[in-house]
């Protein structure tokens, strides 16, 4: 019964994803209505209902109810929180280390430099996140939340909607640990004055085309930063007895 049912579900995926690839669903258009769907592939309405819940999960699709215009599934043009959503829970899972999400995110955000540094791209939206990390009286959480949009909006000034979807669900699947480590630091005023310069420094070598300096740049600044986070949680473990390294 639990292996037939899972079968149809996902005779209903692979439907959708084939008039995906094939051009027959784009986004902006809706699903078949359910009725029609569940008879067209011999299944439930049960199993089609289970398995437009697995696309909105994974933001493919956007749903409302009701029998207007409006009613029923569309397909979605911007399916980062789903990505967003699957690297959080892979994370907190163990499926995916951290030190292998900290190892991706410096290959992002390396070519992410390079490819803003060889362009003419607007940096004035990154520029006043850096103006507003410099506010007095900002608080810690504060700081590590527009921190998280500035190498967002990298992402998104580089123009590649992949790299950008995947940088969200990156940043957010390891914010909480971030924020963790963050909080045990000692003088957090001067790793705050280290972040705002390293920051400003990316973006100035950015600005004057300065391609493999960006890239290095944003390495040093990822990897030294985690690796302070690191430990500092690792001393923590160690003072409550959990970790004998």
């Amino acid at each position: 019964m639990a292996d037939s049912a899972l079968r149809a579900w996902q005779v209903v995926l692979e439907r959708i994803e084939g008039d995906l690839r094939e051009g027959r669903l784009s986004p902006g258009d809706r699903l078949t209505p359910e009725r029609e769907l569940a008879a067209q592939l011999g299944v439930g309405r049960s199993s089609v209902r289970e398995a437009i819940r697995v696309l909105e999960v994974l933001g493919v699709v956007r749903t409302a109810t009701g029998s207007g215009p409006s009613s029923g599934a569309m397909i979605v043009t911007t399916p980062r929180g789903g990505l967003a959503a699957f690297l959080r829970l892979q994370v907190a899972a163990s499926g995916f280390p951290l030190t292998d999400v900290v190892r991706t995110r410096i290959v992002l955000e390396c070519d992410v430099a390079e490819t803003l540094a060889g362009a003419d791209a607007d940096l004035a939206e990154i520029r006043g996140i850096l103006d507003a990390m410099d506010a007095d009286g900002l608080r810690r959480e504060e700081f590590l939340a527009l921190d998280a949009r500035f190498h967002q909006a990298l992402a998104e000034a580089s123009g590649n909607a992949v790299i950008a979807a995947m940088m969200a669900g990156l940043r957010s699947s390891i914010e909480s640990y971030t924020q963790a480590g963050a909080a045990l630091l000692d003088d957090w005023r001067a790793t705050s004055e280290r972040l705002r310069a390293e920051h400003r420094a990316v973006v100035d070598a950015v600005a004057e085309g300065e391609a493999s300096i960006a890239r290095d740049r944003i390495r040093a600044h990822i990897s030294g930063y985690s690796s302070q986070v690191a430990d500092a949680l690792r001393a923590r473990n160690v003072a409550d007895g959990r970790d004998a390294a």
